[in-house]
């Protein structure tokens, strides 16, 4: 008889439970909100795990649990095929509903500027992406005398967006990210902002990585503080422009460049150029604001680029001696 009741109590035991996880699966696969009307833009990020996706959907209070949007995803196969971009998602729609939403096109475009380019680089980058309502020549006359605040990054753009929207935007993300995001820095560097971004635009082109920038720009501010001239061969390719034999905005210049007659060329002119020369990125910018303090002076790229220091011009001799005859 004990044995009928402990094996009645184990069925009922096991059908509450049942009945509960079916409850519970029941609940968390419905619509956070079915009457909901108003959608939110939702915008994922290239490459952004699945697991990451669900906890944002959560926390925007798009979806009652992660794991139920987790599960849906598996269960319909759809590992692999969510897209990145930006989506309109309601609280009214199901966990399954919306994994498939996902896996939908949108009519957004994702926008790299590389660190480095000249406005006219990134103007003519986004005509490529097809923009249906861009104008290059708008975007130019909106950027004159901007070099230097065109942020590289990557954008979220819609398809219909125009110069002016993008430019707006690009003109946000350098206040947040570098006006605000390196307010602390900029406040105690015993520089002018707009002479860190001058030199920020040299470094740019005149050094790979944050720790060689570092260094560049340590020796760059060395010779400034002594009113020795830069001589950057940067200057010298932002002012011959863009060639168009080989198709190239930075050619390497030649020892004829050096006499070239510009306000930009820094071997003929001592100090900093009047302007940026090109829009640099984020390591740049940190670099000039806290430059490496060095006894050296000269530095120099080798055939194979690696990057040689010099404390004065008997080092930079031998090291010229040494790398590139």
């Amino acid at each position: 008889m004990s044995f009928k009741k402990s094996l009645i109590s184990i069925l009922m035991m096991s059908l509450v439970l049942v009945v509960g996880l079916g409850g519970y699966f029941y609940l968390f696969s419905q619509p956070m909100n079915s009457g909901a009307v108003a959608k939110t833009q939702f915008v994922v990020p290239r490459g952004q795990a699945v697991s990451i996706i669900a906890s944002r959907l959560k926390d925007e209070g798009l979806i009652r649990s992660s794991i139920m949007f987790r599960l849906a995803v598996k269960q319909k196969g759809l590992e692999g095929k969510l897209q990145s971009g930006s989506f309109q998602i309601s609280p009214s729609m199901t966990p399954v509903e919306i994994a498939l939403k996902l896996t939908q096109g949108t009519n957004d475009t994702w926008v790299t500027i590389l660190e480095g380019w000249r406005r006219e680089q990134i103007a003519t980058s986004l005509v490529e992406y097809g923009f249906n309502s861009f104008d290059l020549q708008e975007f130019l006359d909106l950027t004159v005398g901007q070099e230097g605040r065109i942020f590289p990054d990557t954008y979220l753009f819609s398809k219909e967006s125009t110069a002016t929207t993008i430019h707006r935007v690009i003109q946000s993300n350098f206040e947040k990210k570098v006006i605000f995001g390196l307010e602390n820095e900029i406040e105690q560097s015993n520089r002018s902002f707009d002479d860190v971004l001058v030199m920020a635009s040299i470094v740019e082109r005149e050094a790979r990585g944050y720790e060689e920038m570092r260094h560049v720009a340590g020796i760059l501010w060395n010779r400034y503080d002594i009113n020795m001239a830069l001589q950057a061969d940067a200057t010298l390719q932002y002012i011959k422009g863009y060639d168009e034999q080989t198709q190239s905005w930075w050619e390497p210049p030649t020892s004829i460049d050096k006499k070239l007659d510009s306000s930009f060329n820094t071997y003929l002119n001592y100090g900093l150029p009047p302007q940026p020369i090109c829009n640099p990125g984020l390591d740049a910018i940190k670099a000039s604001l806290e430059p490496l303090k060095t006894a050296d002076f000269f530095y120099l790229h080798g055939r194979n680029s690696d990057i040689h220091y010099g404390k004065n011009l008997e080092e930079h001799s031998a090291n010229v001696q040494r790398y590139l005859r």
